[in-house]
């Protein structure tokens, strides 16, 4: 039995979104289908910076609530804190689309950083090249950006979050619990 899965690896600058579809008896994931959300800033002197937040914010929703429709099961790696007014805004208007997601009982299962790198490359510090490299390794066929100066971009770390927070996500016991509903029907 295959079902649609979404991991994701919020950001308000660049939300990384992975789509595929994994095979309940195997396990197997198959290649996902890679969407990073970058939402564009208002422009001009007279712009407000809380009138671009909501802009941006509304981007990212709109990106964000699309990917998770089509799919059963969503992993996502939660932002946790920030240590400026700046980075908490962005963290504030993540959880905030987390959060609306899970009020449309869309089931969301978080993973944290450290266990999905872990659980992806064996290393709980894993470096974003690491992650890249990993994500790269076992998806070759994924629609990854195009390589700059012979490597994937240093942007392609939130893609390849996304797709650890499947790998890391499917162990969870959350979705194991899942797992046995989806198994009975």
């Amino acid at each position: 039995m295959l079902i649609p899965v979404l991991g994701m690896d919020p950001s308000l600058t660049n939300w990384g979104l992975a789509e595929a579809n994994l095979c309940l008896k195997s396990g197997v994931l198959s290649t996902p289908h890679l969407i990073l959300v970058q939402p564009d800033e208002l422009q001009g002197k007279q712009v407000r910076v809380n009138s671009n937040d909501l802009h941006r914010s509304e981007q990212l929703a709109q990106a964000v609530f699309a990917a998770a429709r089509r799919a059963k099961v969503i992993f996502v790696e939660v932002p946790v804190g920030s240590q400026s007014a700046r980075a908490m805004a962005s963290y504030g208007i993540c959880v905030g689309i987390l959060g609306a997601l899970r009020s449309e009982g869309m089931q969301i299962i978080e993973v944290t950083a450290g266990e999905t790198k872990k659980i992806f490359t064996g290393d709980r510090n894993a470096p974003k090249r690491k992650m890249i490299d990993k994500a790269a390794e076992l998806y070759p066929e994924s629609n990854f950006p195009p390589l700059h100066k012979g490597k994937l971009p240093d942007k392609t770390e939130h893609l390849a979050d996304a797709i650890a927070t499947i790998h890391s996500g499917v162990r969870t016991p959350m979705f194991q619990n899942l797992l046995r509903l989806f198994q009975e029907v």
